[in-house]
């Protein structure tokens, strides 16, 4: 499977007739539903704390320029070095001349979407720095050569007998089995503690900047962004420019938000606030810390006003865990570092409709996303508003806007239209099989994967008069 937009559907191809991916998503995703619908049970001002969010970030990108400078003002004045970075390329560049300087020739790396949107592995490789992932599902990923599939389970593509094989094979002293999954973390935390504590750079992303502080939040389950952040000289931050939030008790109001529609807990294991570099006096801490701020299309987006919403989006995964589409065939088949509902939306402002055209048709308008999304995004409007931008500028293929075209002409005549539905309800009969046509003309993209339900018979005008006549006796 090649990671790239433009072949997503050979990618989606390949991953239908995957069992073993079938099986990893179905397992994710499934408990990820179950337990986001339990958390949110449970919490009855989910509704209020969910429109709470959407104003806060609503308010922010109003003012983001504010916020900004508040943040940078303040970071600085807490010890930190603020950068600016327009583009992925120019991020790239402040990081590894970061690294250079501090003599870094190894990292360690706190799972972050922002460092993979824009190349930031594949930049520390060609600088010829080690980098060590240390979230445990990065960890395995990087053993096996994988990128992301999931924004927060990176490795749901695999199983966990998949992962006890590779930790048989990479670790140095491996443990447990497939079966022994503490084991198996057991072995992970053994091959990672020496290199937490022998990297010259530690590198985070952030869940969330806080404008009158400047200090920057990070959230995990294990305990790793701490030591990633902690022993090492130098911690850098690498940020989109829509994490801000304007003070704490507004980050905290997002957490409740965004640790139920990702993991389906009230809180995770480790919220941790770092503002600035270590102080005199304290027991220890980076000796300094450099922010990078990173542009990549965001002002682009926050000036378009049919994708400004997207940049609310607080990274939890809810609308992939709930999309039809994605849990079919995972995220590689995406080709990009956002998969699902939000990959959809984003990856187009990140490579180029031309290029992702195809990823706002994957998707059904069944509007589950947009449900569970904790800041309301309404991403099939946005998805939709993808679909037009690609008709307007010519980039659907030329047998879709015939056949389009050829529908509309058909659609505008009452009595043709009529009269090709009939026919076309009666043809389909023809390749019923128990109430099902497993074999199609022209629509093996559907049936080469499910049946399809065979229709009555009848269009829909002639079973509503026949049902109109019924009751009228």
């Amino acid at each position: 499977m090649q990671l790239a937009p433009e072949r997503f559907e050979e990618n989606a191809a390949a991953a239908l007739a995957d069992p073993v991916l079938e099986l990893a998503i179905r397992r994710t995703t499934g408990t990820a539903e179950r337990k986001r619908a339990e958390a949110v049970a449970a919490f009855p001002e989910f509704a209020a704390a969910r429109e709470r969010g959407r104003k806060i970030k609503d308010h922010v990108l109003a003012h983001l320029d504010h916020y900004l400078c508040a943040f940078e003002r303040n970071a600085v004045a807490a010890g930190a070095h603020v950068h600016w970075a327009a583009t992925a390329e120019e991020a790239c560049r402040i990081v590894l001349a970061i690294c250079r300087e501090a003599g870094a020739r190894r990292v360690t790396r706190v799972k972050s979407m922002l460092g993979e949107e824009i190349g930031l592995p594949h930049a520390l490789a060609a600088a010829g720095i080690e980098r060590v992932e240390t979230d445990l599902a990065e960890h395995i990923i990087q053993l096996a050569g994988d990128p992301p599939s999931h924004i927060v389970w990176p490795a749901m593509h695999r199983t966990r007998e998949q992962v006890a094989a590779l930790f048989q094979k990479a670790h140095r002293e491996p443990i447990g089995g497939p079966d022994d999954v503490a084991g198996m973390v057991e072995s992970a935390r053994h091959e990672l503690r020496s290199k937490f504590l022998g990297a010259e750079v530690g590198i985070s992303g952030a869940n969330f900047l806080i404008a009158d502080t400047g200090a920057v939040c990070t959230v995990t389950n294990e305990g790793n962004a701490e030591l990633t952040t902690t022993p090492p000289r130098v911690h850098i931050v690498t940020a989109g420019i829509e994490k801000l939030v304007p003070s704490t008790a507004h980050a905290f109001a997002m957490l409740r938000l965004l640790v139920r529609s990702a993991t389906g807990a009230d809180i995770t294991q480790y919220t941790t606030f770092h503002c600035g570099p270590k102080r005199a006096g304290d027991a220890d801490g980076p000796e300094a810390m450099h922010i990078v701020l990173v542009d990549n299309g965001r002002t682009r987006m926050l000036a378009d006003r049919s994708l400004r919403a997207m940049l609310r989006c607080i990274r939890c995964g809810a609308c992939m865990n709930h999309c039809v589409v994605y849990r079919q065939i995972g995220g590689h088949a995406y080709g990009s570092v956002y998969p699902g509902p939000m990959g959809a939306v984003l990856t187009p402002v990140l490579t180029g409709l031309a290029r992702a055209r195809d990823l706002p048709h994957a998707c059904t308008m069944n509007r589950r996303c947009e449900e569970v999304c904790p800041v309301a995004i309404p991403l099939p409007t946005l998805l939709r508003g993808w679909r037009d931008r690609s008709w307007r500028e010519g980039l659907e293929p030329a047998a879709t806007r015939a056949g389009i075209g050829l529908w509309a002409f058909v659609a505008q005549r009452p009595r043709l239209y009529r009269l090709a539905t009939a026919w076309a309800v009666r043809a389909l009969r023809l390749f019923r099989r128990g109430g099902w046509i497993r074999v199609l003309p022209l629509a093996s993209g559907w049936t080469a994967h499910r049946d399809f339900p065979a229709p009555a018979g009848k269009t829909f005008m002639e079973l509503y008069r026949e049902r109109r006549r019924e009751t009228s006796r």
